[in-house]
């Protein structure tokens, strides 16, 4: 008993408060001394006042949890994914027939997004789809371009950023072709979408967000 007094008062507390009595004793005082411990701002008579007509609303003493700060994990900025060559696609890899099964991919998910492309379906539709979807896996061709050495080169598309367009040819050629003042054609069952580069200066993530205005465009 003696160590359950000390574990709520100290030594100290425990001769001040005198609660080190035997018996029923011991526990009256002890009772009467968490009281008043408990309220300090009441005296000792509205302390009894109170315990003869209702409950004593006893005063909390929570304690302080030091707050942690969480480290917010960063991602690598784009220079670092630069300098880390992340998105470089290895010589090894630089083969035509590695990546035929992501066009056969490829067609059946702008076949699922046009609902089926059948000989009735309108152009317009077709093409508005294209300009929002996802072209990684496109043949595209080059129809016209400021630098004639683009002109005719045609293959699968492995990779777009906001200005150029990576695409890996038959004949196992990775080919860097820029967007701006470019004219490409893309191939889908039979229907043969144009997409103007000038006007294609976007991110894939960014095309699926913006609202593509139907305007006359200046021939290269």
């Amino acid at each position: 008993m003696q160590s359950v007094i000390y574990h709520a008062f100290s030594q100290k507390e425990a001769k001040e408060l005198d609660v080190q009595h035997s018996g029923p004793q011991r526990a009256e005082a002890f009772v009467r001394a968490f009281l008043k411990r408990s309220t300090p701002h009441m005296s000792a008579q509205a302390r009894e006042d109170q315990l003869q007509r209702k409950a004593v609303v006893l005063e909390y003493f929570p304690r302080r949890k030091r707050k942690e700060r969480r480290k917010k994990s960063r991602g690598l900025s784009a220079r670092q994914r630069r300098e880390l060559r992340l998105f470089d696609i290895k010589p090894e890899q630089q083969r035509y027939d590695l990546f035929v099964p992501l066009h056969e991919l490829w067609k059946q998910y702008i076949r699922d997004l046009c609902s089926g492309l059948k000989p009735d379906t309108q152009p317009q539709l077709i093409q508005g789809k294209l300009l929002k979807a996802d072209l990684h896996g496109a043949i595209i061709s080059v129809t016209k371009s400021k630098c004639p050495s683009y002109v005719g080169v045609t293959g699968i598309l492995l990779q777009e950023t906001k200005h150029v367009f990576k695409v890996i040819t038959k004949e196992d050629r990775l080919k860097v072709i820029p967007k701006l003042n470019s004219v490409f054609a893309v191939e889908t069952d039979g229907f043969i979408s144009y997409i103007y580069g000038s006007k294609f200066q976007l991110r894939s993530s960014e095309r699926s967000a913006k609202k593509f205005k139907a305007k006359g465009s200046i021939d290269l």
